[in-house]
């Protein structure tokens, strides 16, 4: 479905509702000026974000073709990859033909200034972003759906199908939680303390497996996975996130380039020069990860459920 059609439509689409959650508390509890602010933000949110799922399962419990549809589909939601492997594509084509477009079109993918930016900044800039997401928009809500999945085949339990959507759905709260507060910022230093903490907990494992999934998918697209994995090893911990480093460590090994954000990480060597073709083959290297791990995965599943 996300293949396919992609996202759905802003009005009904999950984040987006999590999303006005998210600013609706932040208005309540913005001026309690310690870490409990976010802690109560997280509650709140965590607590009707699952009421309205369970909700919308007991209506269409008993219709099994609505049920497998709608759990598609909000499945489907809490990870993005038709969108994250475009969006790079596009400002690889905006750079193609317009810097000023190329550069105000990264500006929605990066906190950074790209007023500014060269081509080969914002080469940069497109790959972290891409490769960055490839753990956040993908590898972190299906790696916890499957791990769910396997719990539930040694413990059946009651509405094991809305724990099993919910689980996915709460990470990408999380995740949505961590995007609008985690900064540290004058106004969102208290609130925002928690859910980044809790985001960078969820990350720890699901950020390190993809980085090896770069790793491999760079022998097998015949890339420098040796350097890749050194790379990774090296520098994944010069980013201030403890996780976001991973993949984009080793996919700048793999591509022998440097990716640099000013004032903050310098991310592999500087063995050639930059350029918007490297975007092209960052998506090549983010998709085979994607297939890669999917395929693992589902594996793992089976071997596990025809072993019970």
């Amino acid at each position: 479905m996300d293949v396919l059609f992609g996202e759905l439509p802003g009005k009904i689409h999950p984040v987006v509702i999590m999303g006005s959650l998210i600013n609706f508390f932040k208005k309540k509890f913005i001026n309690i000026k310690n870490w409990a602010s976010g802690l109560m933000l997280v509650l709140c949110t965590s607590v009707i974000s699952s009421v309205l799922l369970l909700i919308i399962y007991t209506i269409i419990k008993n219709n099994i073709i609505l049920l497998f549809l709608v759990f598609s589909i909000l499945l489907s939601s809490t990870f993005s990859v038709k969108m994250l492997l475009q969006t790079a594509i596009d400002v690889k084509n905006d750079l193609d033909n317009d810097i000023k477009k190329a550069r105000k079109s990264v500006s929605y993918l990066v906190s950074r200034n790209t007023e500014d930016l060269s081509e080969c900044f914002i080469v940069s800039a497109v790959i972290e972003s891409l490769t960055e997401n490839i753990t956040d928009s993908y590898v972190a809500p299906i790696f916890y759906y499957i791990i769910f999945a396997i719990f539930i085949l040694f413990y059946p339990v009651h509405l094991k199908l809305y724990l099993l959507l919910l689980v996915p759905m709460l990470y990408r709260l999380s995740n949505t939680h961590d995007a609008m507060l985690g900064y540290k910022t004058q106004e969102l230093i208290y609130i925002g303390f928690l859910p980044a903490k809790i985001d960078d907990i969820l990350n720890y494992i699901p950020s390190r497996i993809a980085g090896l999934f770069i790793v491999m998918s760079a022998y097998l697209l015949n890339l420098d996975g040796k350097n890749s994995f050194k790379i990774m090893m090296r520098d994944a911990r010069k980013c201030p996130s403890p996780n976001s480093g991973y993949t984009m460590a080793s996919t700048a090994g793999a591509l022998n380039i440097q990716l640099i954000k000013k004032d903050t990480y310098i991310l592999g060597d500087n063995n050639k020069i930059i350029t918007a073709n490297d975007i092209s083959s960052a998506v090549k290297l983010s998709k085979l990860s994607i297939i890669l791990f999917t395929l693992t995965i589902i594996c793992l599943f089976i071997l596990i459920y025809v072993i019970l």
